[in-house]
């Protein structure tokens, strides 16, 4: 997949202080963009970043509504 440009103030990230009490946990941000999705870890210092064309993502989208990747 050929990378396209984000800039930080793409990514959405959910706000998990809900979630654990403020602790800082690891989770990913997601930017949307009409080339693609682009997916990166927010624990990663250096922001290395995976992109998606739209096919690729409705495929890993469907598999996780489906529960290919449940854990056993």
């Amino acid at each position: 997949m050929k990378t396209f440009l984000v800039q930080d103030s793409d990514f959405k990230t959910p706000d998990v202080k809900k979630w654990k009490s403020g602790k800082h946990v690891p989770c990913v941000s997601v930017a949307i963009r009409p080339e693609g999705v682009a997916v990166r870890s927010t624990l990663d210092e250096g922001k290395t970043t995976v992109f998606f064309n739209k096919r690729e993502w409705t495929a890993f989208i469907g598999a996780v509504k489906a529960g290919e990747f449940e854990l056993s």
